[in-house]
């Protein structure tokens, strides 16, 4: 890659970073992953900490052979699947908006 087009590719790149949509993207991101992250990380250490030290609540028998134990586990894949499908449906709709103009905007400076 030449020196200028290293050059043209920085120059597009501090135009778009300096874009109030990029900011405004880095927020709607950041104010969608941080609380979904800390509630996923939390419901997934109560998990483990009642595997640890809650045995006679989680070895409880729910049907047959189905214990409490189980179903948690089960349920950590289930909200894995949940919170995903929430985020593409979030990023459909408030994020891909504003990185394709982003994206746009870049392919226009890069031209420059």
């Amino acid at each position: 890659m030449s020196e200028e087009t290293v050059q043209r590719e920085a120059r597009a790149y501090e135009a778009v970073s300096e874009a109030r949509d990029f900011h405004e993207l880095k927020r709607r991101y950041r104010n969608f992953v941080v609380p979904w992250t800390i509630a996923f990380m939390t419901w997934y250490l109560a998990y483990v900490a009642c595997n640890n030290w809650a045995r006679d609540f989680m070895s409880h028998k729910v049907v047959g052979h189905i214990n409490v134990a189980l179903i948690f586990g089960l349920l950590q894949f289930v909200s894995t699947f949940v919170i995903a499908a929430v985020y593409g449906r979030f990023a459909n709709r408030r994020l891909d908006p504003l990185a394709g103009g982003l994206n746009a905007k870049y392919k226009r400076e890069r031209r420059r």
